[in-house]
């Protein structure tokens, strides 16, 4: 998903838009993770980018996507871009730590 999401659509309320947006971005998540997995692949992982523009857009975690939109949206910002792509994911073995071991 690559879009350009404007916040001031005219005659819509500016928080229902933004929810409506949250709404799209999850529906779209929860797509992208139904799709069978390929061999040797643990989950889908998610590379995000946000940002006012699509040039000044910076790579952010995905658990920060919906603190970034309120952001904007409290900045009384006019529009954000929003790019999410899914990749494979890898699980790697927890490393123990001392306070594992003397549990």
């Amino acid at each position: 998903m690559k879009k350009t999401f404007q916040l001031n659509p005219e005659g819509k309320n500016r928080e229902r838009v933004l929810e409506a947006i949250k709404h799209e971005v999850r529906k779209y998540v929860r797509r992208e993770r139904r799709r069978p997995l390929p061999g040797g692949v643990d989950y889908w992982d998610f590379v995000c980018r946000f940002g006012r523009s699509e040039l000044d857009a910076v790579v952010v975690h995905f658990a920060t996507l919906t603190a970034q939109m309120d952001a904007v949206a409290a900045a009384l910002g006019e529009q954000f871009y929003l790019e999410i792509i899914a990749c494979h994911g890898h699980r790697s073995a927890r490393q123990s730590s001392s306070a594992d071991v003397a549990s």
